[in-house]
């Protein structure tokens, strides 16, 4: 952890070289510590150790903008507040692949988007608490070989009418149900698209 102030003063050449390596330190670890910079400068980066975010300096030079948040334990980042994306090749979100589902299953929609499930038992999917408001996708639930299982929905789960979700029941069947996250609270199911083969 350094910071400078990214002057260096007319010194002695031992100082000097001192100063330009406090300089240079302060640059490789992003200017990181508990507190911000007290010299600052437009588009500048500061690591804040104390809430593990990256920020930078906004043009004006007058505010601090939160660009990744950071789970040290964990060895992960993620985008902060809202950025606006443009992908001009393909994107592919995370999907989970399950060949065993039987029970209370809780979705986990903060790491996956999509989800390729086979039933091997009655499945309820119990309520989530990752679900991102505008979030999308699609879960494919796949019957086992003895079929006729079912999935029950816990509260959050919305479907038209309130009818819950009616499947294919045939061995080895393959039904599609997209949704969309209206709130952290309502994920809104589509209508099931029956028997893919």
């Amino acid at each position: 952890m350094a910071q400078h102030d990214y002057t260096i003063a007319n010194q002695t050449f031992p100082n000097t070289r001192a100063d330009i390596n406090s300089a240079l330190a302060a640059i490789v670890s992003q200017n990181s510590g508990a507190t911000a910079p007290s010299t600052t400068y437009a588009y500048q980066l500061w690591y804040d150790t104390t809430t593990d975010k990256l920020k930078i300096r906004n043009a004006n030079d007058d505010a601090w903008i939160d660009i990744f948040g950071f789970d040290q334990v964990a060895d992960t980042a993620s985008i902060t507040g809202n950025i606006d994306i443009n992908i001009t090749g393909i994107a592919v979100a995370g999907t989970l692949t399950d060949t065993s589902n039987t029970g209370n299953i809780t979705l986990d929609f903060g790491t996956y988007q999509n989800f390729v499930l086979t039933l091997t038992g009655n499945v309820t999917l119990d309520n989530p608490t990752t679900e991102t408001l505008g979030q999308t996708g699609f879960l494919v639930l796949i019957q086992d070989a003895t079929g006729s299982r079912t999935v029950s929905l816990g509260s959050q789960y919305l479907t038209a009418g309130g009818s819950g979700l009616t499947l294919s029941t045939a061995a080895n069947a393959i039904d599609i149900v997209p949704y969309v996250v209206q709130a952290t609270d309502k994920i809104l199911l589509g209508t099931p698209q029956l028997a893919f083969a």
